[in-house]
């Protein structure tokens, strides 16, 4: 019995295997993006995830806690960062006008440009890093099965499901 419980606490070969592969495309992806988007465009890979997030949002709009759950982020670090972007004129950060006690982030005119001459780069590499290494027939899996993963985090982690998700 102590054996079966210890096993447990173990990923098995193949479960070690896939997890240590997606950590290494993962942590080296992250390193190749935001290298490319600030020798490209001066953006960190943190601001092309807000600038995007607040691209796809109604009107460019967000609160800081919608913000946060759809970038995956501590509401603490967003509102660090946001006002970081604020300063460059990427975003705007104020007080909802339907309730002050919300404050809400909105993608600037010069944001929508940044994120618009950055995004060709950043689509570029991400083709190349990514898709370019990946059998095409493969595609629908690997989308399939991230898709999986992903709704499991939402089921069962910490961070709200992101309002986006219901929009889509």
């Amino acid at each position: 019995m102590a054996g079966e419980a210890r096993d447990q606490r173990w990923l098995d070969d193949e479960q070690a295997r896939a997890w240590l592969a997606f950590m290494r495309v993962q942590l080296r992806l992250a390193y190749e993006m935001n290298r490319q988007l600030q020798a490209d465009s001066g953006l960190s890979l943190s601001d092309y995830d807000v600038l995007n997030a607040l691209s796809q949002a109604p009107a460019g709009c967000l609160q800081v806690t919608s913000l946060a759950a759809t970038i995956g982020w501590e509401r603490s670090r967003l509102s660090h960062h946001v006002k970081r972007m604020s300063r460059r004129g990427l975003v705007t950060c104020d007080l909802a006008p339907s309730d002050r006690r919300v404050t809400e982030v909105t993608l600037t005119v010069e944001g929508r440009h940044t994120l618009a001459a950055a995004a060709p780069g950043h689509v570029a590499l991400v083709r190349r890093l990514f898709f370019d290494g990946l059998p095409e027939e493969s595609l629908p899996q690997i989308s399939g099965a991230l898709e999986a993963i992903y709704e499991n985090i939402l089921a069962n982690g910490t961070l709200p499901r992101p309002d986006l998700e219901s929009r889509r």
